[in-house]
């Protein structure tokens, strides 16, 4: 069986399971289960901490797992990125008092980084010259300054109001940019047709979460027309109608295109324009 690991809490946790389960794969019943057997699909999931999902695969017997960049890069195993998952996406800076004298990169050395990534960030001050101590904190880190163990924190942030309330302003370029990824092991062959079946899936799922199923009627003398504005991914489906002069388009858009794309093909002479949502694909 291929062993997955998958975040049991946590803002990636939600996201992974619906992925899965739209990929076909069988979730536990109840919270309390920690590892589910899907005989149908040859796997066995196992649910972990999402801290923990990169060790396992990296040094343990997990096959693959999902979990975020930031954690993989920060876990220092080998387990290695394998697919983008489009989701979780987050950004990791560096914060100091609002009235603190540290403003730019050069003005962390020498200084104390309260961090729940002591690794990741370790690393990106060395590649930057900085000689600085991390200290490695768990949970929220934004009162470490304010209780004397840091001079600055560096962690996740998406709008910022968390920092800001604690008294906190983000300075610098962000240390680095993640999102939800499926990792898999270094002892796991990338050809392994589990882990292509896998793979091919999840990818099945990004495709249907990203685009829908336009279908429209063109007079023929527009088709080309028509098909510059929507040409698919290999190319659309054209099928004869009744009357002759027209003729019915079937194709894959961008999801987020949709009513730019229905405003141009209706400017160009389409009608009965219908968007249908995917449930599964296989491109």
């Amino acid at each position: 069986m291929l062993r997955i690991a998958v975040p049991n809490k946590g803002m990636l946790s939600e996201p992974a399971w619906n992925m899965l389960a739209e990929a076909g794969y069988r979730l536990r019943s109840n919270p309390r289960q920690l590892v589910v057997e899907d005989p149908d699909n040859d796997v066995e999931l196992f649910y972990l901490r999402p801290l923990d999902i990169a060790v396992y695969v990296g040094r343990g017997t997990i096959d693959v797992g999902i979990t975020g960049e930031d954690l993989l890069k920060n876990s220092g195993t080998e387990a290695v990125e394998h697919l983008s998952l489009g989701f979780g996406a987050s950004t990791f800076r560096f914060a100091a008092p609002n009235d603190s004298d540290i403003k730019e990169l050069k003005d962390i050395d020498g200084k104390r980084v309260g961090t729940s990534f002591d690794k990741l960030v370790h690393d990106y001050l060395v590649e930057q010259g900085i000689n600085a101590e991390t200290i490695h904190l768990d949970g929220a880190v934004e009162s470490s300054v304010q209780l004397g163990v840091a001079d600055l924190i560096a962690d996740v942030v998406s709008t910022g109001t968390t920092l800001r309330n604690a008294g906190l302003r983000i300075f610098a370029n962000p240390i680095m940019h993640s999102e939800a990824c499926l990792i898999r092991s270094p002892r796991l062959d990338e050809h392994d047709e589990r882990l292509t079946i896998l793979s091919r899936r999840l990818q099945g799922v990004l495709t249907a979460q990203r685009y829908v199923l336009m279908d429209y009627d063109i007079p023929v003398s527009k088709v080309g027309e028509a098909v510059a504005v929507t040409p698919g991914f290999e190319s659309p489906t054209i099928s004869p109608l009744h009357d002759k002069q027209w003729s019915a388009v079937r194709v894959m858009v961008p999801k987020a295109k949709v009513n730019h794309l229905m405003d141009k093909l209706y400017e160009v002479g389409a009608r009965g324009i219908i968007v249908t949502a995917l449930q599964a694909s296989r491109i």
